[in-house]
């Protein structure tokens, strides 16, 4: 079962998760429920640092035994740190998908995307809502 989804970030439809870091950044990953419905992840593709990206823009790839899926950013901006630890050991997106399995960090170039996330308690529900 899912671990329950931290109220301190913000989700989207595609089960990303995106914590405010101060200073106009956020840190990203995949939420606790998508990666159990990945299974075992085996290799995750990051972003370039330096990448700019707009919300909703596919910008990483996270595989498993199980498939292969695209990572939206949760917002715009520039990709100004990603989880190089990632790239010897994708399990800790298994282990660890709000923390030690964050996938980058972003300097947000509108804010404002944030808080048209959902909360966690809208994410539960949306969950409860879909179909797989």
């Amino acid at each position: 079962m899912a671990k329950p989804n931290p109220h301190d970030r913000k989700y989207t439809k595609e089960h990303e998760w995106a914590k405010a870091d101060g200073g106009g950044t956020v840190t990203m990953g995949i939420t606790d429920h998508a990666q159990e419905l990945l299974t075992d992840v085996v290799y995750v593709e990051l972003p370039a640092v330096g990448r700019k990206v707009r919300q909703q823009e596919p910008i990483a790839v996270v595989e498993s035994v199980k498939s292969v899926s695209d990572v939206y950013a949760p917002v715009s901006g520039e990709v100004i740190e990603v989880n190089r630890a990632l790239e010897a050991s994708p399990e800790l997106v298994n282990k660890d998908a709000f923390g030690e399995g964050w996938i980058a960090r972003i300097r947000m170039d509108a804010p404002d995307e944030l808080e048209g996330l959902m909360t966690a308690d809208q994410y539960e529900e949306h969950i409860k809502a879909s179909p797989h």
